[in-house]
């Protein structure tokens, strides 16, 4: 389930099943010589989220993705943002990222990392082929995260 307004009618009805919410993360970068690699990675992480979300509905929710520069501070951000989400119903936070610098800042499985893959000049098989071992790749993060709660 995405963060809209027809999603959220679901959500709100069935509350009690829907207990993870999947904050993508977006590092969006403002130099020239990196805001390619940016984008790709955006994409990226988008289009896996979709991926996810579509394997997951009615057991996850997806927050919009939040966005940050080099200039952030992501431990802030973690923080901020975890406590934003504390007295929510989700029993589970997650942050989808391809920024290796959550990676350390995870100290409860929450963040499930993966390299960013440049897609955009690949046929749509391959890229469909990709995503989905990229999406085999994570799904146990989840199960394990909610066999352990």
């Amino acid at each position: 389930m995405n963060w809209t307004g027809k999603d959220m009618d679901t959500y709100l009805q069935q509350k009690e099943y829907i207990d993870t919410l999947v904050i993508p993360l977006i590092k969006v970068e403002s130099t020239l010589e990196r805001m390619k690699t940016s984008a790709s990675a955006a994409e990226f992480t988008m289009l896996l989220a979709s991926m996810i979300e579509t394997q997951f509905k009615g057991r996850m929710m997806f927050a919009p993705p939040f966005s940050y520069t080099a200039s952030t501070s992501i431990e802030d951000m973690e923080e901020q943002t975890l406590a934003a989400f504390k007295e929510s119903p989700f029993k589970h936070v997650f942050f989808l990222t391809t920024d290796p610098a959550w990676v350390s800042l995870d100290e409860n499985g929450q963040v499930i990392w993966l390299p960013s893959i440049p897609l955009e000049n690949m046929d749509v098989q391959l890229r469909q082929t990709i995503l989905e071992d990229q999406l085999r790749q994570v799904l146990p993060k989840f199960t394990e995260k909610w066999a352990t709660a």
